[in-house]
């Protein structure tokens, strides 16, 4: 099993810029397909981004990709989201996931960390 604490969300104002940060557990955290979604309120959980096990590709949804960029670590079992050039459309909590496949939807992803709330201001 996976273990996943999200961290670094917060208050940004339009145009701004964020790092999330997302802690794993166990020793097999190299063997996941790491990814990172959110979910605004009123609105279905989306699709952000997702990296490959060693971190070789990328997938991005249409609306962060030039803006957000994913990346991980697997000697210190973490994965980020830099996020910039934040929108007020950015608001919702981000969650970041661990799965099996490369793939947006989120019935592919096995294990979610509890979230972490962005606000990006007007």
């Amino acid at each position: 099993q996976v273990q996943l604490v999200e961290s670094g969300g917060g208050l940004v104002q339009a145009g701004g810029s964020l790092r999330l940060s997302c802690a794993a557990s166990g020793r097999t955290f190299s063997s996941y397909i790491m990814g990172w979604f959110r979910q605004a309120p009123g609105k279905e959980r989306e699709f952000a981004a997702a990296i490959t096990r060693a971190g070789g590709s990328t997938l991005y949804a249409d609306s962060v990709k030039g803006r957000f960029t994913i990346s991980r670590d697997n000697a210190g079992n973490s994965v980020y989201l830099q996020m910039n050039s934040l929108k007020p459309e950015d608001t919702a909590v981000y969650y970041c996931a661990a799965g099996r496949w490369l793939r947006i939807g989120t019935g592919y992803y096995d294990y979610w960390g509890q979230g972490t709330q962005v606000t990006v201001s007007s």
